[in-house]
Parts: C-alpha cells; structure tokens; sequence
C-alpha cells in the first residue's frame, strides 16, 4: 500500500465530487423560488428534497454492488454530467411534477458518481486513508456549497431560466474525468491480490454506524431544507436565507480538513462522537438565539456534521473491507436518504405546528445518535483491499 496521497488523481476525483454536489447543493437554494413559483406548501417543498434524497442516496447501494462484482469507473463521468443536466432541467421546467422527475433524474447522476469516486478515493488514499477521504469530500462540501452560491444570483439575475447554466460546470469536469479514465484505473488493486488479506467484514458494526449516520441525517437534511425557509418567514430576503445556507456548508468544508487528519492521529470513533454531541447544543442556539451569534452557531454546525462525513465513509469501508463500494453506498446512500424521508415529516410539523417546532426537533435527534454511537467498535484498516474487477 502506497505511503502518500496521489495529489493528481485525487484532485480529478474531488473535482468529480464538487461537480455532482454543485448539482445536489443547488436545489435546497432553489426551493423558495419553487414555493413562490408553484406556491408549495412545506411539505410539498421538503417532498423534493425526498426525491432528491431518494435518487442520489437510497440507490446508491446498487450501485456500489454492481461496482464491487464489475468494475463501473465510466459511472465517474456520466454520474457527474447526469446530475448537471437533470438540476439545469428542473430549474426550468414549467410544473411542479416536471420538477419532481428532473430532480429525481439529477438524483441519479449524484448517485452514480458517489460509491465507484469513494472507491477509487480509497485506492489513492494510501495508508491516510481518512486524511485522502477528507480531501475527497471537501470537493462535495465546497461544491455543494457553491450550489446555492451561484444558484440563486443566476435566478435573480435571469429567473428560473438561468438554471440551465447550472449544468455548465457538470460537464466541464465529466469531459475532465474522461481524459483522467485510464490514469485512474491505474490505482485498482491487483487481480493476485488475496482476497483473505482484506479483512473480516463486520456487518453488525456497519449496521450501528449506518444508524448513525440516519439519525444525524434527520437533523441535517432539516437544516438544510428550512434553513432558508426560516429566514424568509423571520422576514429576511431570499438572497439571505441563501447565504446563512452558504456560510454553513463553507464551515463544512473547513471542518472536513480538521476532522481527517485528526481521525487519522486519535481515532475516527472519537471525532464521530464529539462531532454529533455538539451539534445538538449549536443547532439550539441558531433558533432560539438567532442574529450574528446563531449564524456562527449555524456555521459550527456545518463543520461538526460535514466535517464527519469522510470519516463515517471510512469507517464504513474498515467495517466491510471485502466489498468497499457497496459500504461506501451505504453510509452515503440508503442511511442519508432516512434523512430526506424524515425531511418529509419535518415539513408535514411545520405545516401542522410551526417551522421553529421542527427545528427543535433538528436540535434534538442528534442526541439518540451520540447514544448509538457508544456501541461502535473501534474501525481499523485492512492490510490490503479486494482486487477490483474489470469493469465492463
């Protein structure tokens, strides 16, 4: 196993991951103006933010499956400009279920890009394994980002229309990840490699982590959606809501720097806990605080649940270390896409109660996850990886 990161592989693959997160973190921006637009109620906006959760995220299992028995490096490319393409179109379809189903389609592209970019993250990774993690998913979480960053001036500038901009960016960087096919191949393990050499699968520990990584779901994918809707009801502009929105996942991606290397030095189970105990406590200062020192709060939030991300994807590979694009669709897939499900049910609270009562209960279910989180084993890297198969 190589010593280093290969810093040029994984810059195509973190550009990869910017690209189809630029896609996902643009329709969170978008959502007042599809409320505006098709006067929605919450619950018909958070209804989206499902059917993105769902595509980009519950099949992404599937993928990984296919993945780990075939070898599917041409899913990097087409993941990426799939889910440009299918944002860029329903930032301009003229009704509400055209929305649905372009979002949907962009939820595919997200979801085939994830576990074979996560795979080949590891490959490049060496033996910092959650250091190269990080800077694979800092990709996502500046690009993601970048979405409600250049989302909504191009729509105030240009109106719904000038979401089909949005797919620009997609496609620059799939024609990149094309050039960069036969480098990154290069990284795949060896077919002699013993598969005994990999480790033990433990899917009772992956079972507790993808738990985890479900209940600080709900709290996120919470934030994420009404977190511009809350701006907008305490009389904010739009734009506002965006940026509090923006200044969050900007956090994130500070933090994700942070968290690698640390969980490299003490241990991921450590900074998975302490990340998730504080921002139970952060989330309840942005509501009920507010102002300057609730968007600080907001922004630690951000680096506390980002920052962790590339740490549970490789806890989810050290877990089950046989078969790696199927844990990476796991911890990235089915268990966040609980969150986009819960999102739903959030929206349906905050039709029936209030929006800062769903809030609340974002500040809340990130307790039950710190108590999950208690039960899981140490994770420790596997000696070598399975050989990846040829892809076809």
């Amino acid at each position: 196993m190589r010593a280093e990161i290969d810093k040029r592989a994984m810059a195509a693959l973190s550009s990869g991951h910017l690209a189809t997160d630029f896609a996902n973190g643009a329709l969170p921006a978008l959502l007042p103006f599809f409320v505006e637009r098709f006067d929605l109620s919450y619950t018909l906006a958070a209804l989206l933010m499902l059917a993105s959760a769902f595509s980009s995220s519950v099949i992404q299992p599937f993928f990984g499956i296919w993945s780990d028995r075939r070898g599917a490096i041409w899913l990097l490319p087409t993941g990426v400009a799939v889910a440009g393409l299918g944002i860029a179109l329903a930032a301009n379809a003229p009704r509400y279920w055209l929305v649905l189903l372009f979002v949907l389609v962009s939820g595919v592209g997200v979801a085939a890009y994830h576990p074979e970019g996560s795979k080949f993250a590891a490959y490049t990774s060496g033996s910092r394994r959650a250091s190269g993690m990080s800077l694979f998913s800092i990709g996502g979480n500046i690009g993601y980002a970048l979405g409600p960053a250049i989302a909504t001036p191009l729509v105030l500038w240009q109106g719904l229309r000038g979401g089909l901009l949005l797919a620009v960016p997609c496609l620059v960087v799939a024609a990149l990840l094309v050039a960069a096919g036969r480098y990154l191949a290069s990284f795949s393990p060896e077919r002699t490699g013993a598969r005994s050499l990999t480790g033990d699968d433990q899917p009772g520990a992956l079972t507790i982590l993808l738990g985890v990584i479900a209940l600080r779901s709900v709290s996120w994918f919470g934030l994420v959606t009404f977190v511009p809707l809350w701006a907008v009801s305490l009389g904010h502009s739009k734009a506002y809501g965006n940026q509090l929105l923006t200044f969050m996942l900007l956090a994130g991606a500070a933090g994700t720097l942070t968290a690698g290397p640390l969980a490299d030095r003490i241990g991921r189970r450590p900074v998975l806990i302490g990340s998730i105990a504080a921002t139970a406590p952060l989330t309840l200062v942005f509501v009920a605080v507010g102002g300057l020192v609730g968007a600080f709060a907001l922004a630690l939030v951000g680096a506390c649940v980002i920052g962790t991300f590339g740490v549970t994807m490789v806890m989810s590979q050290e877990y089950l270390p046989r078969r790696i694009g199927l844990a990476s669709g796991l911890s990235i897939g089915m268990s966040i896409g609980l969150g986009g499900i819960a999102a739903v049910g959030l929206g349906a609270l905050a039709d029936a109660v209030d929006l800062r009562t769903s809030l609340y209960v974002c500040a809340a279910v990130p307790l039950a996850a710190v108590a999950l989180a208690a039960f899981l084993p140490s994770s420790r890297a596997p000696a070598r990886f399975a050989p990846e198969p040829v892809s076809r």
